[in-house]
This record gives structure tokens, sequence and C-alpha cells, in this order.
């Protein structure tokens, strides 16, 4: 299913990484990055949608940065559309290979890592900006899966005249713990937007693991949940079928750490926001 290397050393933390226990293998990042992002158009034509500049370096490089900041080791990549160019110039991260990223989606794109889930970890969509604080809270939080998430999410909206409410993976929240996750909430009803980072606990993703199992098993090449076929099912279709089953998933609070670049106007509103906010050359 998939073609990963074997993984690289992890980094070194500095001082101000969350500390590492040595004695238990670390907790892996995993970037999903196998799409193209039709909705930036041509930007996309000759490269993938991760290396759209905000600032000064490619998304993907804030994204880099957010997990090495955070203590963590050399993140898994998976990639489809123009993987070898993203081989090429980030040799040191591990690979794995979407290879029908076009008929699939992002669960069945984050399940081609799954040889690197076992001692836990944290995804995250390769489309987003966000900080290593809230990775670290993630990290912190006592559940076996947290999701992160934005309570402030309509502000954003407020500027994003080329992507609806409607598309926001809404989320409602009791306490801490996600009660219910879906795009079809009601925007004036949702307690706020998951913004694509996860993290799992080993116990939470042999869980995750076990309802993806289950699932495929009785609806692969079927319709399931809003997904034409279980293989074009979003991520938070199976989080929303977990919840269903009783499984606890708690959330951390972005405050202002994320953005979404999923159009051209996204890319302008990051290049002005949040460089004003995060931009850390000196």
């Amino acid at each position: 299913m998939s073609d990963c290397p074997i993984q690289q050393p992890p980094a070194v933390p500095d001082s101000n990484e969350v500390p590492i226990d040595e004695s238990t293998p670390p907790v892996q990042p995993i970037i999903i990055g196998a799409g193209r992002g039709k909705r930036l158009g041509a930007m996309t034509d000759d490269r993938p949608k991760c290396y759209m500049h905000v600032g000064y370096r490619p998304i993907i490089d804030w994204t880099l940065d957010a997990f090495a900041s955070a203590g963590m080791p050399t993140p898994v990549f998976i990639g489809g559309y123009q993987i070898d160019r993203i081989r090429g110039d980030y040799a040191h991260l591990t690979y794995c290979h979407n290879r029908d990223w076009q008929n699939n989606n992002i669960l069945e794109s984050l399940m081609h890592a799954r040889d690197h889930m076992e001692h836990g970890f944290v995804c995250a969509y390769s489309d987003i900006l966000f900080r290593d604080t809230i990775v670290r809270e993630a990290l912190n939080h006592p559940g076996d899966i947290v999701l992160c998430v934005d309570t402030h999410w309509r502000d954003r909206y407020l500027h994003r005249s080329e992507h609806p409410e409607g598309d926001a993976e809404k989320a409602l929240i009791q306490d801490d713990r996600v009660t219910r996750i879906s795009r079809d909430i009601a925007s004036d009803l949702a307690d706020g937007e998951y913004i694509g980072v996860a993290r799992f606990s080993p116990d939470g993703a042999a869980q995750f693991c076990e309802h993806y199992d289950r699932v495929r098993a009785s609806f692969a090449g079927r319709p399931w949940r809003e997904a034409p076929v279980f293989e074009k099912a979003y991520l938070i279709l199976l989080f929303q079928e977990m919840l269903e089953r009783g499984v606890d998933m708690h959330m951390v609070v972005t405050d202002g750490r994320y953005m979404e670049i999923d159009t051209e106007e996204d890319l302008a509103l990051a290049n002005d926001v949040w460089i004003r906010k995060f931009d850390d050359r000196g």
C-alpha cells in the first residue's frame, strides 16, 4: 500500500521544546499532502500546494518548523501529486506514496502511513499554518485522541468570500470533549472548526485503526456516510463514526494560531495577517 523508507533519526530538541521521554518511542508527526489543491487554480500547475509561499518560505517549512519546535522527530510526508519534487527538495523526510491520490481522499491517504502510527502520532493537513504551541498543548493533553479546534473560526470567515462556512469541518464541544464533528452543523450552532491537526496516543491510534478496518471491511467501494464511496471519505467522517461508537475525543483551542490556505484569497490573507503576527525573522 505504501513505500515508506526507513525513518530518519529524530531531531535533537532545544531547550524550549517539549522534553522527550527516551524510554518510549516518540510520537510521530505525519503530514497529509497527497492532493493537488484545485481551488488554487493555475498556481498548483507546476508545484505542490504546500509550496505556496507565506512570507519568505513555503507552507511546508512553516509546518516542519512547528513540529521541530514542539520537540517532535522528523515527519512522515504522505505524498501523491508531484511527490518526486518534494522528495528531491526535502530528502530528510520519510515518505509514503499515495499512488491513487486522484481517486481517494484524506482518510485513505492518511492510512498510507499506518506503519508509523503504533507509538502515537500527530497528523496535520499540508495546507494549513499552525504554531508549535498548539502542538505542544495537544501532546500534553491527557486524552487519547485530541483534536485542535479554532473556537473563533467565524472571525476568519468574515474575509473569506471564496470559502463558504458550509465547507468548514465544524465541531460541537462540551467542556473539552468533542461531541459531534461535521460540515453539516449549522454555523450558528458550531462551537469551533477542526483545523486539521490531531494527536493520537498509542491507544488512540489503535482505536483509530480498529474503526477504520471495521468500516472499510463493510464499505470499501461503496457509499459511506456523506462520501460517494468509502475511499473518497474525509477524515472527519471516521471521527464522527468513532464518536457515535462511544470513543472519547478531546480538544485544545488554537487561540489565533492557525490559518488555512485553500484559495488565492486565503493565500493573500495569510501573507497579510499571518506574517504580521508571526514573521520571526527578527
